[in-house]
C-alpha cells in the first residue's frame, strides 16, 4: 500500500497477564473506511484506543502519516474519536457541543459560525442550533457528536461501536447516513463493531479480529465468500460448516469425509489425507428426495425458521450436527419428520485449510 495513513507495526497489549492485542501489523489507506469486527474481548476497541491515544500500547509501532505517535497525547494526533454514549456536553446546546473544540483552540469566532453551521448542515441538523442534548432523539445525538468531531477536519475518524444504542431500524438508516457522509468527506474511518450486518454494509475492508489476532482482512465480499479460518466462516453470516478429511483429489473437486457422511468442495493445495473445513452458505445449500452424486449426506426435517424476508429449514444429521437451508418463502415440498438428502454445487462450498493454532492442537 503507498503511503498509508495509518500504520500499525507489531503492536500488543498486555493488561498484566491478559495478552488482549498480539503482534498486529495494519496499513490503513486515506479516505478509507475500514472496520474492526469481532466478538466482545477480541481487541478491537483496544485497538481503536491505541491509535487514539487512550492506552498506551505495550509494544510495537503505531503511525500517523507515517510518523510516530505512540508518545503523543491524544490531543496531539490527528485523529477524533466518536463514542456509542455520545459523549455530549447536557449542559450545553447542539452549536457549542459541535463548536467546542474550535472555542478551545481559538478559532475566530465568525469561522467557527461558519465551520458549525456547515457540519450541521452536512449531519442534516440545520435548525437545531439552540437545542439541548435532551431535546433531541438518540439518533439526532449521534449525529451531533460525529460533527463535534468532524467540525475538527481530523484526518482520521475512529468510531467505537457508535450507533449500538440505536434501534434497529435508525441504526440501519445511520449505517447508509455514515457511508455516505464519509465518502462525501473523504475522510478515513476506522469503525468498531461486532455486527457483522453492519460491518458488511459500510466497509471497504473489514478486519475479523478473534482473540487479539485478526484472522482476515478483506473487502466485505470477499469474507463473505472466501472466509479463510473456520472462525471467520461462521461469525460472517450464516455457515453450515463441516470438519473431515480429504479421502479423494480429482480434477479441482476435493471428496471430504465428514462424521455425517462425503461430500464435495472445490479446492486447490490439499492433500489426500488432509484435515480441512469445509462451509456452505444457507442459500447455497440444497436437499432432494434421492441421493446426489459425491454426497451420503442423509437427515431429518426438523422444523422452519420464519424471519420475513427469508424462512430458514432446520436439518438434523445423524451425527447431531443441525444445518440449515434458507428461501424467500417456505419450501412446501417438505415436511417435519421427512427424511431428506443434503447437498450443493461444489463450487459454491468454501475449502479451509486448517489453522496453525489448530494444526497444533
Amino acid at each position: 500500500m503507498n503511503n498509508p495513513i495509518i500504520t500499525l507495526e507489531g503492536v500488543e497489549k498486555k493488561f498484566g497477564s491478559n495478552h488482549v492485542v498480539k503482534n498486529m501489523n495494519l496499513e490503513i489507506a486515506e479516505g478509507e473506511f475500514l472496520t474492526l469486527l469481532g466478538p466482545s474481548g477480541c481487541g478491537k476497541t483496544t485497538t481503536l484506543r491505541m491509535i487514539a491515544g487512550f492506552e498506551e500500547a505495550s509494544a510495537g509501532i503505531i503511525k500517523v502519516e507515517g510518523e510516530r505517535i505512540e508518545n503523543k497525547e491524544p490531543f496531539q494526533r490527528n485523529v477524533n474519536t466518536v463514542f456509542q454514549n455520545y459523549a455530549l456536553f447536557p449542559h450545553m446546546t447542539v452549536f457549542q457541543n459541535v463548536a467546542y473544540g474550535l472555542t478551545i483552540k481559538k478559532v475566530p469566532k465568525k469561522e467557527i459560525e461558519e465551520r458549525v453551521m456547515e457540519m450541521l448542515r452536512m449531519v442534516q441538523l440545520e435548525g437545531y442550533e439552540k437545542r439541548k442534548p435532551d431535546a433531541l432523539s438518540g439518533g439526532q445525538k449521534q449525529r451531533v457528536a460525529i460533527a463535534r468531531a468532524l467540525v475538527n477536519r481530523p484526518k482520521v475518524l475512529l468510531l467505537d461501536e457508535p450507533l449500538g444504542a440505536l434501534d434497529l431500524k435508525l441504526r440501519k438508516q445511520m449505517q447508509i447516513e455514515l457511508k455516505r457522509l464519509q465518502k462525501k468527506l473523504g475522510i478515513t474511518f476506522i469503525y468498531v463493531t461486532h455486527d457483522q450486518e453492519e460491518a458488511l454494509t459500510m466497509s471497504d475492508r473489514i478486519a475479523v479480529m478473534k482473540d487479539g489476532r485478526i484472522e482476515q482482512l478483506a473487502s466485505p465480499k470477499e469474507i463473505y465468500e472466501h472466509p479463510i479460518t473456520r472462525f471467520v466462516a461462521g461469525f460472517i453470516g450464516e455457515s453450515n460448516i463441516f470438519d473431515g478429511k480429504v479421502i479423494k483429489a480429482e480434477n479441482g473437486v476435493l471428496t471430504v469425509e465428514t462424521d455425517a457422511g462425503n461430500i464435495l468442495v472445490c479446492g486447490d493445495d490439499f492433500s489426500v489425507g488432509e484435515e480441512m473445513h469445509v462451509s456452505i452458505r444457507s442459500e447455497y445449500l440444497e436437499v432432494s428426495q434421492t441421493p446426489v452424486e459425491g454426497f451420503t449426506l442423509q437427515g431429518s426435517i426438523k422444523d422452519f425458521i420464519y424471519q420475513g424476508s427469508v424462512v430458514k429449514t432446520a436439518i438434523d444429521l445423524p451425527n447431531g450436527q443441525e444445518v440449515k437451508y434458507s428461501r424467500f418463502e417456505q419450501d412446501l415440498s417438505v415436511a417435519p419428520g421427512e427424511k431428506v438428502y443434503v447437498h450443493w454445487r461444489a463450487e459454491k462450498a468454501v475449502a479451509i485449510k486448517k489453522s496453525v493454532l489448530e494444526v497444533g492442537k
